[in-house]
């Protein structure tokens, strides 16, 4: 089983930036693929971003494409998002999340990230971003 802890949210003006990192237990972090995640109040949970084994394939949302990076360093047991350009917009709690396999094949099918091909969960961070 992996356990996530996320940290680095905070309160930003429009336009900052902010940089999410999630730290994972358990030596199944590095075969584990990862993801980014984002629920603002009323809203569903939006996939944001994800991220291979190795960290050599991404994949991001329409809304954070350009402005946001997802990466990954498997001797530390930690996943990041750097967020640039950040938006009000943006404000919601951000979760990460792991799973024991690949789901890149099916994010590129569907064209999201399904939180439901997720099994471990973080308990979330929160980003407000002021206009």
């Amino acid at each position: 089983q992996v356990q996530l802890v996320e940290s680095g949210g905070g309160s930003v003006q429009a336009g900052g930036s902010l940089r999410l990192s999630c730290v994972g237990s358990g030596n199944m972090y590095s075969r584990s693929f990862m993801g980014w995640f984002r629920q603002a109040p009323g809203k569903e949970r939006e996939g944001v971003a994800a991220i291979s084994f190795g960290g050599g394939a991404t994949f991001y949302a329409d809304s954070v494409k350009g402005r946001f990076t997802v990466s990954r360093d498997n001797d530390k047991s930690a996943l990041y998002l750097q967020m640039n350009s950040l938006k009000p917009e943006d404000t919601a709690l951000y979760f990460c999340a792991s799973d024991k396999m690949s789901r890149m094949a099916a994010i590129q099918r569907l064209g999201v990230i399904d939180p439901g091909l997720f099994e471990y969960w973080g308990q979330g961070t929160q980003v407000t971003v002021s206009s």
